[in-house]
């Protein structure tokens, strides 16, 4: 959790006893409230439980019966900063638990990072090649065509789309050697 902002504390020693008491009133049952907030996520309850009595803390001298109930305040606070936290949730990612990632997992992730990592090489390596060579390449390798539907397609002959297949691998294989260097 973020503080933006250093709590003032109470000016007086009797400030401080006002709000240890009020800590010691309110806080057992902020928590049960908190707990059913937050599904029963007890460290998130704890959690909405510190934000509510560190504002209860910077406003302590407006925590007075005689200004309205001190539970109904801290209520509202906790429900405001209960509310903060589901919002925040939602807008994250989903968390996974270090129990449900198992190995299966890990090597799916290591699966997508190569394909990024060829990806991203491929693209490398196709920058270094002319635009004609690049457009037979992608028809041949990246689009899975034949030689002759490549032709077609590129409306060539096929000993073009051959050559230019040719020319344009030993461009990159020179490059990627240039890369490994």
């Amino acid at each position: 959790m973020t503080i933006t902002a250093a709590p003032t504390a109470p000016s007086t020693a009797h400030g401080t006893r006002a709000f240890d008491a009020l800590v010691a009133e309110h806080r057992p049952g902020l928590v049960r409230y908190a707990t059913r907030l937050m599904s029963g996520d007890v460290a998130a309850a704890e959690d909405v439980v510190q934000e509510t009595l560190l504002r209860a803390w910077r406003h302590l001298d407006r925590l007075t019966e005689d200004r309205g109930s001190v539970r109904g305040w801290l209520t509202r606070v906790a429900h405001n900063v209960a509310m903060d936290q589901h919002r925040a949730r939602r807008a994250r990612p989903t968390e996974i638990a270090w129990s449900e990632f198992d190995e299966e997992s890990a090597a799916s992730l290591d699966d997508t990072a190569r394909e990024v990592e060829d990806r991203v090489l491929v693209t490398d390596l196709l920058a270094h090649v002319s635009p004609v060579h690049r457009s037979t390449l992608t028809e041949v390798y990246l689009s899975d065509q034949t030689t002759a539907a490549a032709a077609e397609r590129l409306g060539v002959p096929v000993g073009t789309v051959k050559s230019r297949v040719f020319h344009a691998l030993r461009t990159i294989r020179a490059q990627s050697v240039d890369l490994a260097a």
